[in-house]
């Protein structure tokens, strides 16, 4: 039986969430599965993804094939390298502690590049939430100044109509 590891999809309309199982090829997509091995968000950024790892390197050790979509999400959380590893501990090329080291190091690489991405974007965030606040603030005083303006000439009209009000009331008493 050839067996996949393919995304499941669930979730409402333009929210798709994935489930990452294993399959026979010959199911259909979001049909039977043998296990369901992680999951897969999209719609966060960056996209959160759960996996049973050990689950995941196992199958693929057995030789299920992942899907394009699940081949990158294997890629990117390290499946397929430590599998990579794996191959050059049973050829000789490499000591099982080498391996180790090696999968280890690149894990904390990882980790930096997935930790300076997020503080990225929160200081992206922050800095469009200070940016969007001192636009609000110009436009309140913007606002405030035109109604003022506004307010101001009216008051101003209405005194001299007042003085021409009073002048001709005079000059008609001084006839």
């Amino acid at each position: 039986m050839a067996t996949k590891i393919r995304l499941q999809r669930h979730g409402k309309k333009g929210k798709p969430f994935y489930y990452i199982v294993v399959a026979d090829a010959r199911a259909p997509r979001d049909g039977r599965f043998i296990e369901r091995i992680g999951s897969y968000n999209p719609n966060t950024n960056p996209a959160t993804i759960d996996i049973n790892f050990d689950k995941t390197f196992d199958w693929v050790n057995k030789g299920a094939q992942p899907t394009d979509t699940c081949r990158a999400i294997l890629s990117y959380k390290g499946v397929l390298y430590k599998k990579h590893l794996q191959g050059g501990v049973t050829k000789g090329a490499l000591t099982q502690e080498q391996a180790d080291a090696k999968f280890a190091e690149w894990v904390e690489q990882k980790e930096g590049k997935i930790t300076g991405k997020k503080s990225t974007l929160t200081n992206a965030k922050d800095e469009a939430r200070k940016a969007a606040l001192v636009a609000e603030a110009k436009k309140k005083e913007d606002r405030a100044a035109a109604i003022a303006a506004k307010n101001a000439p009216v008051a101003e009209e209405e005194a001299p109509a007042a003085e021409e009000a009073t002048e001709s009331t005079e000059a008609e008493s001084a006839e």
